[in-house]
Formats: C-alpha cells, sequence, structure tokens
C-alpha cells in the first residue's frame, strides 16, 4: 500500500529538517572559524620553526647565536604589538560585525607572510632587509593579535549555550594545530625534500608563500560566513554604542579578570609548547630527532584533549577545570619540569609532558570562551582581545627569555618556581570570579 502523507505530517516533517539544517550551518561556520585560526597561527609559528635557516639572510654575523638573538627580538616584537591588534581589530569587530573583523585579520596574516616570502636579503639590500622582516613581523603580530578576540568572540556566540565549552575548545585544537603544521612542514622539507644547504638558501622561503596562499583559502571561505545573531540584534538595538577604548575602559573589572586568568595559563601554554623545544635539547639532552618527534607527539595528544575539557565544563561549569588546572599546576609543575629535566630518552620525555597536558588543558580548552562569556557583545570582540595580548605580551612572550636567562645564571629550577608563582596568582583569580557557564553574557543576550 502507498504511504501517504498528510498536510500535518508534512509541516511536522518540515519542523523537524528546520533546527538540523539549522545546526549543520551553524557546525559548517564554527568550522570555517577554526580554520581560519589554524591557518593564521601556522602563519606566525612558521618564522620560529624556519628562523635558524634565514637568520643569516638578515642578519649576517661570524657569530650564530648573535643571528639567533636578532632574530628572536624580533619575534618578541610580534608578541608586543599584538595588544594594538586586539585593539584595532576588537574596534571591527564590536562596531563592523566578526566576519569583517576576521576576514581583515586573516587577509593581514597573507600580506606579512608573503613579505617575509619575498623579502631581499642582506646582501642585496643591505640593512633594508631586517626591516622589511619586521615590518612583515609586525603585520603578523597585529593579525594574530586581532584573531585571537574575534575568533573566540564568534565561536562563543555563534555555538548554543549547550554546546559552548565544547565547539569553543576548537580554538585551540586550531592554535596547536598551526603549530603542528609549521612542524611537519619543516619536517617534510627536511627529510624529503631539501638539504641543509638548499634549506639555508633559500628552501626556507617555500613554508611562508604555503602560508599566504593558505591564508588567500581562508579569505575565501571566511567571506561565506554568517554573522552572528548576538551581534545583530546588539547592532541593531544599540547601533551608536558599539566597540571602541572608550566603552572598554566601562569594563575594568572585567579586563583585569581576562588578565589574571590568562597570565598563568598562557605561561604554562608557552612552556609545553615552543620553550619545550628547547629544553629537550638543550637540558634533557635529546636528539634533534627525538626533539622534534617528542614536540609532534605532545602537541598532537594536546590538541585531542581539547574538545574533551570543552565538552566536561559544558556539563560540569568552567570553574572547576580553572582551578583544576590552577591548582594542580601550583602543586605539579616544579616536580614535573624536575622530572623532565632528568627524563631517561624520549619516551619518558613523552609521557611527562602528556601528564603536563592533563593538567594545562583545564586552562586552554575553555579560556576563550570564559573571556567571551563575561563581556557583553557590544564590546565582547574588544573586550576578550587586548587584555588578553597584553597577558600573553608580558606572560607567554617572555617565557623562554626568562627560562634561558635562568639557565644561563646557573640557576635554571628558578624558572620552574617563577612559573608556579604566576600560576597561582591565576589560582587566586579563578577563586574570586563567577563561573561564567551559570552567569553567562552570551546567554543573556539570546
Amino acid at each position: 500500500m502507498p504511504a501517504t502523507f498528510t498536510p500535518a505530517a508534512t509541516a511536522s516533517a518540515g519542523r523537524a529538517a528546520a533546527p538540523d539544517h539549522i545546526e549543520l550551518k551553524r557546525v559548517k561556520a564554527i568550522f570555517v572559524g577554526s580554520i581560519g585560526n589554524l591557518v593564521e597561527w601556522y602563519d606566525f609559528y612558521c618564522y620560529a620553526a624556519f628562523s635558524l635557516y634565514f637568520a643569516s639572510s638578515f642578519f649576517p654575523s661570524s657569530d650564530p647565536v648573535a643571528q639567533s638573538l636578532s632574530t628572536a627580538a624580533i619575534f618578541a616584537l610580534g608578541f608586543f604589538i599584538r595588544p594594538v591588534g586586539g585593539l584595532l581589530f576588537g574596534y571591527i569587530g564590536d562596531r563592523h560585525g566578526r566576519r569583517r573583523a576576521l576576514m581583515l585579520s586573516v587577509l593581514l596574516m597573507c600580506g606579512g607572510s608573503l613579505m617575509i616570502a619575498c623579502s631581499p636579503t642582506y646582501a642585496s639590500i643591505g640593512v633594508g632587509a631586517p626591516v622589511l622582516l619586521l615590518v612583515a613581523r609586525l603585520l603578523q603580530g597585529l593579525s594574530l593579535g586581532g584573531e585571537y578576540g574575534s575568533s573566540a568572540t564568534y565561536l562563543s556566540e555563534m555555538a548554543t549555550s549547550k554546546h559552548r565549552g565544547f565547539y569553543s575548545s576548537f580554538q585551540y585544537v586550531t592554535l596547536i594545530g598551526g603549530q603542528l603544521t609549521a612542524l611537519v612542514v619543516l619536517l617534510v622539507l627536511q627529510n624529503f625534500v631539501l638539504d641543509a644547504a638548499q634549506l639555508k638558501a633559500w628552501g626556507w622561503r617555500i613554508p611562508f608563500f604555503i602560508g599566504a596562499a593558505l591564508a588567500i583559502v581562508a579569505l575565501i571561505m571566511r567571506s561565506d560566513l554568517p554573522e552572528t545573531q548576538v551581534f545583530e540584534k546588539q547592532r541593531a538595538n544599540n547601533k551608536d554604542r558599539m566597540g571602541g577604548f572608550k566603552l572598554l575602559m566601562q569594563h575594568p573589572r572585567e579586563c583585569l579578570i581576562v588578565i589574571g586568568l590568562t597570565m598563568g595559563g598562557t605561561l604554562a601554554f608557552y612552556v609545553y609548547t615552543t620553550y619545550m623545544q628547547k629544553f629537550l635539547k638543550l637540558s634533557v639532552g635529546l636528539t634533534d630527532g627525538q626533539t622534534t618527534a617528542v614536540s609532534a607527539a605532545t602537541l598532537v595528544f594536546a590538541a585531542l584533549l581539547q574538545p574533551i575539557y570543552g565538552a566536561l565544563s559544558d556539563r560540569i561549569g568552567r570553574k572547576p577545570l580553572l582551578l583544576s588546572f590552577a591548582i594542580l599546576g601550583t602543586i605539579f609543575t616544579v616536580p614535573l619540569l624536575t622530572a623532565i629535566r632528568h627524563a631517561q630518552g624520549p619516551w619518558e620525555a613523552f609521557g611527562l609532558i602528556a601528564c603536563a597536558w592533563l593538567i594545562v588543558s583545564g586552562y586552554t580548552s575553555i579560556n576563550a570562551v570564559v573571556k567571551a562569556e563575561l563581556f557583553p557583545a557590544s564590546i565582547r570582540a574588544t573586550g576578550v582581545g587586548v587584555p588578553y595580548a597584553i597577558a600573553v605580551s608580558v606572560f607567554g612572550g617572555s617565557a623562554e627569555y626568562i627560562a634561558l636567562w635562568f639557565k644561563q645564571q646557573g640557576m635554571e629550577s628558578g624558572f620552574y618556581w617563577y612559573a608556579t608563582a604566576v600560576i597561582a596568582c591565576s589560582l587566586l583569580v579563578y577563586l574570586l570570579m563567577r563561573d561564567t557557564r551559570k552567569h553567562s553574557r552570551i546567554d543573556a543576550e539570546t
């Protein structure tokens, strides 16, 4: 007997299909927003990954250490310009839309990477070469400073309340993925494509060309992103009071909370990512190949943890995860770094760093959504981006230099205690702040 469809049944099916279609569009938008974040972080970390190869092209010197210090100084400047990027793109995101800020930030990153890829060397134009490198790096720093606040805001607003922690955790999945991608490109070029002499002569330009091309792809993908309903509603009701430094200053408590909750987490993040590569080689004594393998494996492990912790925060709240990170980080940072320092081989080093990531992921997985839930839509992108960029510039960007300074002074363990103290300061902030899952400004606006 053929099936029959009544008008009521057809309408019911239509209503059932509509939420599925909306959810599919939401997931697609979150995916595209996250992928753009991966591209930007890939471009930013290519500089660190390939600096050993291009340092002599821009800073001629008979002393390799002097070359490394010169490239490292420019790397640091890329961090210190990030608050300006947070303010600039935060204003664009709060005033003109999250999508526009996301598009402009990836476009600026494309320009910075392309400039590095095409820059003439010191032998060709003299001092103009490092100047061009500095300008390119500043463009990348501006871009990344704007990317964090814009993407954190977009992902948090686009996600539903029930799964906001899970979806926003993909910001750090892609952030780590960008670092991992830069590492993979380095490994492929080193082992399968070019020899060391070719990499030093011209091969170091390849990853920056790749990054510029990927940024264009991300730009095209982001151009089709829908704007968030939270932003559209806020702009319709309050168009003349959207974004800007003056409006940000009306939320001093929230800004201080962002700085306080970020300082310990960002320091821990950079300890177990960028600094850990040097730590494994200089202090643990692993070979270059072992260092790269352990770094890559721990980054994969860390990326897998993020959505698990994000989903957990949707069930038990954000504050318990932050507290677990800070309490365990305060107790175990010194023992863990000491144990890694005396690790017997790469497998033991991997296991210990994996233990560290079980702690640090309590912060990394949810820090973006916590910050977004603190601010109203009118100032959310700026409120997330600017104080975060300040904290990262001071505590994240300086982590490697402070660690190496302690090592140079013969007091390497002093850095372990410094990291512990900074995490303990964040613990005080977590104890005093409210759980943003229960008191979310995003939920209040929807």
